[in-house]
């Protein structure tokens, strides 16, 4: 099998393994599920009433009607008559033993007889006896056989109040003895209590005959159609609706299987449009399997959380930090694919949204949002704010959709805010990601170069170290080719990384390098072949120290193509005027290549050309630099060392003109200074 038929192959499969993934995680109902909510359109086609249809009150007049019943609701009380008895009799043994001695018998009689007619008048706990008192309850509900009757409450007295009218009445000091030698104040005790079952039960008796339904929507009448506000009543018939068709178990899947085909032909269309476009517009990403493998990982990836916090709670769509996408794309791609993805990632997830055009509406600004506020991560500042600016675009475009929708401000859901805030929270973590995606696919970041940038670095200070004319020559053609590839278009972060570690190879000989000699030229002693191996050895040797430096392969491509497929031509013209007669091997002057494969890879391989060459011009006048800069550039174009390259004329143009103004700038006339007189004296 070919390379060719083993890559068409592994997409082809990861497209299956995706499609099955999403639709297998898909959430499924045997009861279609209707999202919806008082005061908001209905999102759904036509709905009729597959049977007849009870209307029942709506909320707001459900709750207005028990109110009422509340407030003029008589609760069902009984009389304990053995308390009655039990404690009388308790009383009247106390009162006609040794303690009521002091008492004559007809005072006795009258003290027991007292204390029966407190309990025949009604004794309440204290919280019924402050509804008595306050107003609230001027009747009570006794329920005799089938017959309730309504007494009033006049009568009633509490433990504490009872007490105390009893001693009022009997003031003499031989009574209040005996009555507190007898614990008649913990003998008075509540002999009309709530009856709490029977009061549930006539009251939730009223609740049902108030709460009859108040109509019928007939079977094939219809309920509410697409764009038509959710009203308190409809939204009581639509729970109805609800209830009863779980109840009857109807509209369940019933071994159906055109749900599930309409489910995997929507995800089939959305993942190709995404292979589509990745093949026309974005063939090298399409080619290269990793790339393919990490877009498709990510919109599965959320895809997947999406349907789990969906299924957890309410519109936890909107805690899924989909601009993730787009930023993740926009570091390791480009702006358009990341909005490709995000446009694909949130038409998948539309499934399971409770307001279709309020979840894709709000998801596309955040993701337009994120892409715009974000062109290079090269600070995790910028994170910040970027998340802060998708919370303001959630928060904004929320309130836009509700304000037009519902054309009332206090439909807006604070609770809503909220989850905006843990999306910009997660979104503030994407660093993270960055760094874990980095390692897993080999991907560089604008921060990953940004800290390679950094001349601390390990590698580039042991070359400033061993080789001070290289590093020199290193930061010289940095400069150079960082301010052409600002005008192109270019990256010029990566630019300036691979510049600087572009040479890194010679290291291993810093002497041979005429930039870091010092009169001593070692070429001397050897022939141009053997001079020639040692200078093309730099790209080799500069490969190994990369490799285990662990550089990103994008950094190790200028250190491999900056010479691309180029000759060592001091030597190798050197060796044909020795040897005119001969027929030269031209391989022993080649540098192993490739040639330069990006527009950053050509331009350095520009740069170094020009800054190297510029060193040995003996005036630097406008006219030579510029006939320098043309001739260089123009050998290359000449020898094919950028035919591989994605630059245009135009390109070329930009980056001639770059040079030109840089090295006149680098290399501009100084003021001669006039001579210290204290010095010449």
């Amino acid at each position: 099998m070919g390379l060719f038929t083993k890559k068409k192959l592994s997409r082809s499969l990861l497209f299956v393994a995706a499609t099955f993934i999403i639709v297998y995680f898909l959430p499924r109902s045997g009861i279609q599920d209707y999202y919806y909510e008082i005061n908001r359109p209905w999102s759904y086609s036509l709905l009729t009433a597959p049977f007849d249809i009870p209307v029942h009150l709506d909320s707001v007049r459900a709750v207005q009607v028990k109110d009422s019943i509340d407030v003029t609701f008589l609760p069902v009380f009984k009389r304990d008559t053995g308390v009655d008895r039990s404690v009388v009799d308790e009383f009247s043994e106390c009162v006609n033993s040794d303690a009521g001695s002091v008492l004559s018998p007809s005072e006795r009689g009258q003290l027991t007889e007292y204390v029966r007619r407190l309990f025949a008048d009604g004794i309440v706990d204290q919280e019924v006896y402050s509804g008595i008192e306050s107003g609230k309850l001027p009747y009570v509900r006794f329920i005799k056989g089938n017959v309730a009757t309504n007494v009033p409450t006049s009568g009633y007295k509490s433990p504490r109040v009872a007490y105390a009218t009893l001693d009022s009445v009997f003031s003499n000091p031989r009574y209040r003895a005996v009555i507190e030698t007898s614990g008649l104040s913990r003998l008075l005790v509540p002999n009309v209590v709530c009856d709490t079952v029977a009061s549930k039960r006539l009251r939730d008796e009223l609740y049902r005959k108030a709460m009859a339904p108040v109509g019928v929507i007939q079977q094939g009448e219809r309920i509410i159609d697409r764009g038509d506000i959710v009203t308190p009543q409809l939204y009581t018939v639509l729970k109805t609706y609800d209830g009863m068709m779980a109840e009857k178990g109807l509209g369940r899947d019933n071994g159906n299987i055109y749900p599930l085909l309409g489910q995997m032909l929507f995800v089939i269309i959305l993942l190709a449009a995404l292979y589509c476009y990745l093949y026309f517009f974005r063939r090298d990403m399409y080619d290269d399997f990793r790339s393919i493998v990490f877009i498709m990982l990510m919109v599965v990836g959320f895809t997947v959380l999406a349907f789990f916090m969906t299924q957890t709670f309410r519109n936890g769509l909107y805690v899924v930090p989909f601009t993730i996408i787009p930023i993740m794309m926009l570091i390791f791609f480009d702006a358009r694919t990341g909005l490709f993805c995000h446009i694909i990632t949130v038409m998948l997830c539309s499934i399971t949204a409770t307001f279709p055009l309020e979840y894709v509406f709000i998801q596309f600004i955040a993701g337009i949002t994120a892409i715009n506020s974000l062109k290079e991560l090269s600070q995790r500042s910028q994170l910040i704010r970027t998340a802060t600016l998708v919370f303001l675009a959630y928060s904004l475009s929320y309130v836009a959709v509700v304000v037009m929708l519902s054309g009332s401000v206090e439909d807006i859901s604070l609770r809503m805010f909220g989850f905006f805030g843990i999306n910009a929270l997660f979104i503030s973590f994407a660093y993270v990601l960055i760094f874990i995606f980095e390692r897993l696919f080999g991907f560089t970041s604008m921060v990953t170069l940004v800290e390679l940038s950094d001349i601390n670095n390990p590698l580039l200070r042991e070359l400033s170290e061993e080789c001070p004319g290289t590093f020199q020559h290193s930061m010289s053609v940095s400069t150079l080719a960082s301010d052409a590839a600002l005008r192109v278009g270019a990256n010029v972060q990566l630019v300036r990384a691979g510049a600087l570690y572009h040479d890194i190879g010679k290291i291993n000989n810093p002497a041979f390098f005429t930039e870091n000699q010092h009169g001593v030229n070692p070429h001397d002693a050897l022939s141009p072949v053997q001079s020639a191996r040692v200078v093309i050895g730099h790209v080799t040797d500069g490969l190994k120290r990369a490799e285990k430096a662990k550089l990103p392969a994008v950094v190790r491509d200028f250190i491999t193509e900056h010479h691309g497929h180029g000759k060592a031509k001091y030597f190798y013209n050197t060796y044909c005027n020795a040897h005119p007669d001969e027929e030269v091997d031209e391989s022993q002057f080649t540098y192993p290549g490739p040639n330069p494969r990006s527009k950053e890879t050509s331009i350095l391989m520009m740069a170094d050309s020009v800054e190297a060459a510029s060193r040995s011009l003996a005036e630097h006048t406008p006219e030579a630099i510029s006939s320098l800069v043309e001739r260089i550039i123009n050998a290359q174009i000449a020898d094919g060392l950028h035919d591989d390259s994605p630059l245009s004329f135009r390109d070329v143009r930009l980056i001639k003109e770059s040079f030109i103004s840089r090295l006149r700038t680098m290399y501009h006339a100084r003021i001669s200074y006039p001579a210290d007189p204290v010095a010449k004296k």
